[in-house]
Order: structure tokens, then sequence, then C-alpha cells
């Protein structure tokens, strides 16, 4: 079994963030995939369903960022799923907004949310990481990745996430190469 989990705020006025690009393409998966809601805790929203004839979990934790870990510990300790069949989808503002990379195990590089999953399940699992640009210099952080993308990185960010939606089994697979490739030239 496999455990996908898109990071992001809980609450309506944190739909369209930066910060919650995870969440935006676990509603992507879903829809492509026909996933079923499976059980609500309050950690977290789990859906289930099967992605190339795999059983995977997809999570939104429901813990605020900060506090994802308890969100993907809960569910991958419940189910016995290793470390290695998780994969945690998030915001990367050392990445120019749509720029798509994947890393295993590694530093949280000061995402907050990231820190939390490595206190809980360690850091020998899979970072979907989704650029979504640097702030100007007179924003801090802690305010831009709580901004709207401009209609034209939404747009970017569209295009990308739906590649990447369409070629996930790769990286269920660990065919991290391949994934990158078919994201790289759009198919």
């Amino acid at each position: 079994m496999y455990l996908i989990a898109g990071l992001g705020n809980k609450g309506k006025k944190y739909t369209d963030t930066r910060h919650n690009i995870g969440f935006k393409v676990i509603d992507k998966i879903i829809a492509k995939y026909d996933f079923k809601k499976y059980k609500d805790s309050a950690y977290s929203h789990t859906f289930k369903g099967e992605i190339s004839e795999k059983k995977v979990l997809l999570i939104k934790p429901m813990t605020f960022m900060n506090n994802s870990g308890r969100a993907v510990s809960e569910v991958s300790g419940f189910y016995k799923i290793p470390a290695k069949n998780i994969y945690i989808i998030h915001d990367d503002i050392d990445l120019s907004v749509s720029r798509v990379k994947v890393k295993f195990g590694g530093s949280a590089a000061g995402h907050n949310g990231i820190k939390s999953i490595d206190m809980h399940v360690g850091k020998d699992y899979y970072r979907i990481r989704i650029g979504i640009g640097k702030p100007s210099n007179h924003l801090e952080v802690k305010n831009y990745v709580l901004k709207k993308f401009s209609n034209d990185e939404f747009n970017r960010i569209k295009e990308k996430a739906d590649i990447l939606v369409k070629n996930i089994s790769y990286l269920l697979k660990k065919d991290v190469n391949t994934f990158l490739n078919l994201l790289s030239t759009g198919s």
C-alpha cells in the first residue's frame, strides 16, 4: 500500500494559496482516478483508490501545515505503510513557479510541514516539490506562501499539476527519471 499526502492548510481562506498546492494536486488525483472518501479523523481526510493496480491512500492533513506529521504518522502507522511508500506533495519557494523536483530523504529546507513529518516518520520518504517562486524582498515568506497565484502562475501550475497526476504511477514504481522526463516534455 502507498500513501500520498498533499500538504496545505484547512479552511476556505487558504484554498487557492501557494501553500495549498498539495491539496490541489490531491483533488486532481481524486478526480482522475476516481478515489472515494474513506475516513475522516481529527488529523486528516482520507481517500482510498488505486493507481495502476496499486492500492493508494490519499490524505489531506487537517492539522494545519506545521503539524502535518501527526496526520501522516496516524495513517501510515495504522496501515503499516513503510516510509519508502510515502509521497508528500508540497510547495517549495526555492523552485520557480511550476517547476517540479522529486527528492527521497534529505533536509526540510525550512519547510515547517516537512519538519513535522520528519519528526513523526523520519526522513526516508519521497517529496514531490512544486515550485511557487520566491517572494520579493519586501514580503516575508510567511505572508508570501499565503498569497494567491497570479492568473499566469495559476495556469502554469494547473498545466504542470495535470501532467504530474497523469504520470504519478511512475513514481509509485520508483521510476523517478521517467516521471521527471514526462513532466519536462509535457507528456
